[in-house]
């Protein structure tokens, strides 16, 4: 499955999803979620039991406010509708696969 786009006008049907979400928020300009990117595209392509998204910050500030992302890149994944996990700053593939 490919990386998704998130923005507030999907984010709700994501997060109620019965699979997994794991976002990644990120911006352009940042250096670490340039080397974070590839990781969190390839765990997209290679498991179909979860659903990758992104959410730019400068584009999508509410979401970056509601989640409280004050540094990038942020990883978070939610189960059921809540937060399970948050990590902050480029983590290898291994240890963000243990977060899901």
């Amino acid at each position: 499955m490919s990386v998704l786009k998130i923005n507030k006008e999907n984010f709700q049907s994501l997060k109620n999803s019965d699979k997994p979400l794991l976002v990644d928020f990120y911006a352009d300009w940042c250096g670490p979620c340039r080397m974070l990117s590839p990781v969190v595209d390839e765990i997209a392509e290679e498991r179909d039991d979860i659903i990758v998204g992104k959410v730019n910050v400068d584009e999508q500030e509410e979401l970056a406010a509601e989640f409280g992302i004050f540094s990038i890149p942020t990883l978070v994944v939610i189960k059921n509708g809540e937060v399970a996990g948050q990590s902050t700053g480029v983590k290898p593939k291994e240890q963000i696969l243990s977060m899901l």
